[in-house]
């Protein structure tokens, strides 16, 4: 009765979800309330999500699905041409960001990335040429090979290319060098300075680098990345300190490179130290190598893939295979360069979501407070958009963590039916490309992911077949407090 007593003494505060008339109408009275953001669950699902909380795979599955995201260890190995290394790059293939797609669909921005690529391969002599060779080029999704792109994220087999590796096991993972900001290829750009910057970056940035990191050898970048975070960075739109943090490391070893002409080797230096975005495609790698290691168990609701063409955005699951689900692609909420306004804008575009689904970008935002110079908001808005992604997701990442959350990790692990379940979905922050081929950046901005592409994937991961993990493929989470897997599985608690 003690406990009771104490209770009643106290002033009481009542909690309130959903709508706010009656929050409103006990604060009008003095009383005090606890506001709860609840929302309903996606309509459209109810059924498949019932279907998964009985199942008795969601558990294991996401479980084992988590531990293999998080047992990764990305690590820089080399640098060289895509047509070397990419797996069925041909000549005449051109990969892209997103999922799927054909010329005919294609964004002003993928369509102007495109173009310049077919220029600068040498596919085409002219904008004439290109625009009659087009619809016969191959186009394949980044994804598809091992390699993610930002914005348009084109592909060709003569670009130089970063090798990340997996030091706990045997991925690898491919992107290109990130070119900067404003005019350049990833957003659609295609005049002559634009190739003429991927001619220097073939034949001299590539190499030269190339050469830095074998002489270096294997750069860690899961501790770069750990350690940017403590110091204001993201790993999306803000990486001043992932590429500071990146060019100390390899900077001694860049410069030692007698083989190399001195002006080449301080034109590197200066490039990568005046782009402070350069660290931004090395941290898509890792994540492709985190989300790659996770795809394939089945049962498992983890999202593996979030990434956006211009014209559709889509989702893939470990359970689900290589299955997209995909929606038309939202519209950036964005700040714009110069006069450009949102009518200028493209929709959202790039396989640089990969950061939000491996708890960076959208999903760390908190620890990154100035990120809302570049792309809006606030910085109590930003810390709001990392606590409310925890409701989505399966971990927290042990190593990436957020001083001002009291080094807590990162919320890591999008679970598809917490998404459905929740009304919640992935929040994103993103570079915005002129809507016009041939325009390149327009402003940056916040995006947030399209229900119903996890809709579609908790519906197909339902109907699946059953075929329970088998005990000795089960790895088990150490049973210690650390352990950063949540219980909760499969849209039940």
């Amino acid at each position: 009765m003690g406990d009771l007593n104490s209770l009643l003494d106290q002033e009481p505060v009542v909690a309130a979800a959903g709508v706010d008339l009656l929050a409103d109408a006990i604060e009008t009275q003095a009383g005090r309330v606890a506001r709860t953001d609840w929302r309903p669950s996606a309509p459209g699902a109810e059924h498949a999500l019932a279907i998964l909380a009985a199942d008795g795979r969601a558990r294991p599955a996401n479980r084992d699905a988590v531990e293999r995201l998080l047992a990764v260890r990305p690590q820089l190995v080399d640098v060289v041409p895509a047509h070397s290394i990419v797996p069925d790059l041909s000549e005449g293939t051109l990969l892209h960001a997103g999922p799927p797609i054909e010329w005919a669909d294609c964004s002003g921005p993928l369509r102007g990335a495109l173009t310049g690529a077919m220029l600068y391969e040498g596919l085409a002599g002219n904008l004439e040429e290109a625009a009659a060779l087009a619809p016969s080029i191959l186009l394949s999704p980044c994804h598809h090979h091992g390699a993610v792109g930002p914005m348009a994220g084109v592909v060709s087999a003569s670009m130089p290319v970063v090798v990340v590796e997996d030091a706990a096991g045997s991925g690898v993972a491919y992107a290109t060098l990130n070119e900067g900001l404003g005019k350049v290829l990833r957003y659609g750009a295609y005049g002559p300075e634009v190739i003429e910057r991927l001619e220097w970056m073939e034949r001299v940035l590539g190499p030269t680098l190339g050469d830095a990191i074998r002489r270096h050898g294997p750069v860690d970048l899961g501790t770069i990345i750990s350690q940017a975070l403590q110091m204001g960075d993201d790993g999306h739109n803000r990486n001043r300190a992932a590429t500071s943090l990146f060019l100390r490391q390899v900077g001694a070893d860049l410069i030692a490179s007698e083989s190399v002409p001195v002006t080449d080797r301080s034109d590197v230096f200066r490039f990568i130290d005046s782009n402070d975005h350069f660290m931004l495609n090395l941290i898509m790698a890792s994540g492709k190598l985190a989300v790659d290691a996770a795809a394939g168990v089945d049962g498992a609701s983890l999202v593996t893939t979030m990434a956006r063409n211009g014209t559709e955005f889509g989702v893939r699951l470990s359970g689900t295979g290589d299955t997209w689900f995909t929606a038309p692609a939202p519209i950036v909420d964005g700040l714009y360069l110069g006069s450009y306004t949102a009518a200028d804008a493209n929709p959202d575009i790039g396989d640089s979501a990969i950061t939000e689904t491996v708890g960076l970008g959208g999903f760390a935002m908190a620890a990154a407070p100035a990120i809302v110079g570049f792309v809006g908001g606030t910085a109590d808005g930003a810390i709001r958009r990392t606590l409310e992604m925890y409701e989505i997701t399966l971990a927290e990442h042990p190593s990436y963590r957020i001083p001002i959350l009291e080094d807590r990790g990162t919320p890591t692990g999008i679970d598809a039916t917490r998404v459905v379940r929740t009304g919640v979905v992935p929040q994103i922050n993103t570079g915005v490309a002129g809507r016009e081929p041939g325009v390149g950046m327009v402003g940056a901005g916040l995006v947030q992911a399209p229900m119903e592409c996890f809709v579609e994937a908790v519906r197909s991961l339902a109907a699946r077949p059953s075929a329970p993990t088998a005990a000795e493929d089960f790895r088990p989470w150490p049973d210690d407090d650390a352990a950063p897997y949540r219980d909760e599985i499969g849209g039940s608690t």
